[in-house]
């Protein structure tokens, strides 16, 4: 942010920390990540009806390609993402990131075959992780160490809000209009927004992140400034205790979610769902998961992030198991509205964890590492609730993902540490810190 001087002279070009701070930029990265959420939203109510409807699929573990390759896709982009805005600067990433998202639409409605489908997906995988993995860490460069937990919870919440809002009006836009091309319509506008907001308006902020790092007091001795890639990787996948148990939550997270997304339009629409039922269904779930974090975000600051993650997986794996017991739009719709509020406990105060262990100096690859694992779940989720759901029903399958989803609250209760949460120096002693003519 640039702040005037006292002697009426150009505004000062250096960075200062804080929400209050940089609010203008800060509200503008969050409307952009509502469009990367509304980019994927297009497809939450519509793909699964696709796949059976156009194309005749009718193996689960066939029809949930398109979400393996979306998951693989985002997943290693995630960690390149951290490694390049790192090197390149954050803004030419995220802008790279809505280039890759061009033809996108364009395969979803000309595709004649379920190939075209699946490229897409892999498309749209490389671009969710390039602009999503780019605003978090774009966020978590402005508001430096007090509030990351509600700008993590602002992020998501507007991201998984734009999932929601989008997963509705497709819903509409498909009963009304049929499955293709009117759905899919609205996520190429989404793509052209967000591509001139981030072209146009959206400023680089890797300055913010060093800022951080002058005045950086770090609680652990093994998260120093000076680790490479190799020992970034390694310390957040495994070494770590919180880091480490972080990860695991995240990937199961996106298992359930990924189950969410390929399986239940299928299981809805063959207990008889309208599909204005199916797309509320596939809609309060993000909705609750997306508004839910406005609140979660910032209390994990106050109260801790540890069993904020546990309560929040065991709520998801409570949700699952009514899911799979029960039948009936009254009884899902309860359900569903339920799995959005576990989600909501878990997903911002996961990206903080990251954020209270991870140097500022790497934070960016700790986060794509970390986003690495959590969308590798939709791989995973889609090849274990296929199979399952193939061999033994939907169900069963669900069942099997709300077991996983309780083992991993379970992990992060016994392993992950509850003391991370050290907002370190304060803003005026960092900005202070870099300011000084002698570093």
């Amino acid at each position: 942010m640039r702040t005037p001087s006292a002697t009426g002279r150009r505004p000062d070009p250096r960075p200062v920390l804080g929400l209050r701070q940089n609010l203008a930029q800060f509200t503008l990265l969050v409307a952009v990540n509502a469009l990367v959420g509304g980019t994927l939203g297009q497809e939450r109510t519509v793909l699964p009806l696709l796949a059976t409807d156009v194309f005749g699929l009718e193996l689960y573990t066939s029809s949930l390609t398109y979400i393996l390759a979306f998951g693989v896709a985002k997943a290693a982009t995630n960690y390149l993402a951290g490694t390049l805005s790192d090197r390149y600067g954050r803004k030419p990433v995220l802008v790279a990131g809505w280039l890759i998202a061009l033809p996108v639409p364009v395969l979803l409605i000309y595709g004649p075959s379920w190939d075209w489908i699946v490229a897409a997906n892999v498309l749209l995988g490389i671009s969710q992780g390039l602009t999503w993995s780019t605003t978090v860490v774009m966020k978590m460069d402005l508001v430096g160490p007090h509030r990351r937990g509600a700008a993590m919870g602002l992020n998501e919440a507007a991201g998984y809000l734009g999932v929601a809002a989008t997963a509705m009006a497709t819903g509409y836009l498909a009963a009304e209009y049929g499955l293709r091309p009117a759905p899919f319509l609205l996520g190429a506008a989404y793509i052209g927004l967000g591509l001139g907001l981030s072209v146009l308006t959206v400023r680089e902020t890797r300055d913010h992140a060093r800022l951080e790092a002058a005045g950086h007091a770090g609680a652990r001795p093994e998260a120093h400034a000076g680790l490479s890639s190799a020992q970034v990787f390694t310390l957040t996948s495994f070494r770590d205790r919180s880091l480490s148990s972080v990860s695991q939550a995240g990937m199961v997270n996106n298992l359930n979610d990924g189950l969410t997304w390929g399986l239940f339009p299928v299981l809805f629409a063959a207990a008889g769902l309208s599909l204005g039922q199916i797309g509320i269904l596939a809609a309060v779930y993000p909705a609750v998961w997306g508004a839910g974090q406005l609140a979660t975000g910032a209390l994990s600051d106050r109260w801790g992030r540890k069993w904020f993650i546990v309560a929040g997986m065991l709520t998801q794996a409570l949700a699952l198991a009514l899911i799979a017991v029960g039948s009936g739009f009254g009884a899902w719709l309860v359900a569903m509205v339920l799995l959005g509020a576990g989600t909501a406990m878990v997903y911002p105060t996961l990206l903080a964890a990251i954020g209270d262990v991870a140097h500022p100096a790497w934070r960016a690859r700790s986060v794509g590492i970390y986003r690495l694992w959590r969308d590798g779940g939709f791989a995973a989720g889609a090849v274990i609730a296929g199979l399952v759901a193939d061999a033994f029903g939907i169900p069963t399958a669900v069942t099997v993902v709300a077991a996983l989803t309780a083992a991993s609250g379970t992990v992060v209760a016994v392993r992950m540490r509850g003391r991370d949460h050290n907002p370190g120096l304060s803003l005026p002693t960092a900005t202070r810190h870099l300011r000084s003519p002698h570093p």
